[in-house]
């Protein structure tokens, strides 16, 4: 299934090469090193702008440590812009409420990409984007085909339309390690949230 994500992505991109301009495309990014292949790639085919929005990362130095990364990697390779967002962990706390101790990859993980997919998707449409997208697929560890059904549900529902992905196909997370080393991006070792140090320190995948 999750082959079919990229095949769709490439003919959406093969008819959009007939347009005069670049279509305009709101990305989620969750941090600096995943956005770095994604970033490299759509660029040729989009006019990007960055859209960090994580409520889900604790603690707050490490959200700011993951925003200075992402920033620093636009100021270096001039590949999108970035739009202003705030920080409010309780938002991600609130919607978790009840799922604390789900597994890693569970239905906590599931709202959690719901909650910053639909508001990137509301954001796309309220500023007149063509296309909403994350950089989520581009990790081993996250679930294609949920990200991209969740991604359907927030087209449906927002009136935006979203790019089917899975970024880690074409060697996208090998290439994202690559770009990493290349800009010296903060690496880091768990996905963001309190509940995911905690699996970290218990060795599983996160």
């Amino acid at each position: 299934m999750s082959a079919a994500y990229q095949k769709e992505l490439d003919g959406l991109i093969s008819s959009l090469s007939e347009q005069n301009n670049k279509p305009k495309l709101l990305l989620h990014s969750c941090c600096g090193p995943c956005s770095s292949y994604v970033l490299e790639y759509l660029s040729q085919f989009f006019d990007i702008t960055v859209y960090y929005y994580n409520p889900s990362i604790y603690p707050e130095e490490e959200y700011l440590k993951r925003l200075d990364n992402q920033d620093r990697l636009l100021a270096l390779t001039g590949w999108a812009d970035r739009m202003e967002t705030e920080y409010d962990h309780s938002e991600y706390l609130e919607a978790v409420k009840g799922y604390e101790d789900a597994p890693e990859g569970g239905m906590r993980c599931e709202i959690c990409f719901r909650q910053r997919i639909y508001k990137t998707a509301e954001t796309a449409k309220v500023y007149g984007f063509d296309f909403f997208a994350t950089t989520l697929t581009v990790s081993p560890h996250k679930n294609a085909e949920l990200i991209n059904r969740i991604s359907e549900e927030a087209e449906r529902i927002y009136g935006i339309a979203h790019l089917p992905s899975d970024f880690k196909k074409k060697n996208g997370y090998k290439r994202s390690i690559e770009l990493s080393r290349e800009y010296d991006l903060y690496r880091q070792d768990y996905c963001g949230c309190e509940f995911s140090i905690r699996n970290r320190d218990k060795g599983e995948n996160v």
